[in-house]
């Protein structure tokens, strides 16, 4: 995300503030605008995915784009607040998803999740991601920055200057901060 130029970066802002102040065209142009970064995103949660999952990149981009716009959330200070939300809708419709498929599968044997940037999730580790998913709400409590770093980092793939990006921190932050919640979630998990 580092390598897009300010120009856009602008644009996008400026699209959402039009967007607040009612002006339902801005949308239309909007889309065209963050759409490849919006589908690399997506691409980055659906690698940690298991193979054949019914939900697929294209989808996810869309199902996001429209609670993101159409819903609560819709009030987005510049650029990379969007894409920190963006980050968000994904991972809680993955989440969602997640959950529907595990309910009535929860029984506590389920083996602890590692916590490994190559990890693509299987049937069987649904029940992984929900509990990954209750860690990083428990370390929202404490820090949202490294929850955010942690969902950026580890769910997107994002590198550490498009994570810095996003949240408007030096990546010298960014790699302590994530250092930090790397360690506070493998205690969490027990890995």
């Amino acid at each position: 995300m580092t390598d897009q130029p300010s120009n856009n970066s602008h644009q996008v802002t400026l699209l959402l503030q039009q967007m607040q102040g009612g002006k339902p065209e801005a949308m239309e142009e909007l889309l065209p605008l963050v759409y490849a970064e919006l589908r690399k995103l997506a691409a980055g949660y659906m690698k940690r995915e298991r193979p054949g999952h019914t939900l697929q990149a294209t989808a996810l981009v869309h199902e996001a784009f429209l609670k993101m716009v159409g819903g609560d959330e819709s009030a987005f200070a510049n650029r990379s607040h969007f894409f920190g939300v963006a980050a968000s809708v994904m991972r809680h419709i993955l989440v969602d998803h997640a959950r529907s498929h595990t309910s009535g599968k929860r029984g506590g044997t389920a083996p602890k999740l590692q916590l490994d940037e190559a990890l693509v999730f299987s049937n069987d580790q649904s029940s992984q991601l929900l509990e990954l998913n209750d860690a990083l709400d428990r370390l929202n409590k404490l820090s949202p920055r490294q929850a955010k770093i942690v969902e950026l980092r580890y769910f997107t793939g994002l590198s550490i200057p498009e994570t810095a990006t996003v949240l408007d921190v030096a990546p010298r932050t960014v790699i302590r901060e994530w250092a930090v919640a790397q360690a506070w979630l493998r205690r969490e998990l027990g890995a």
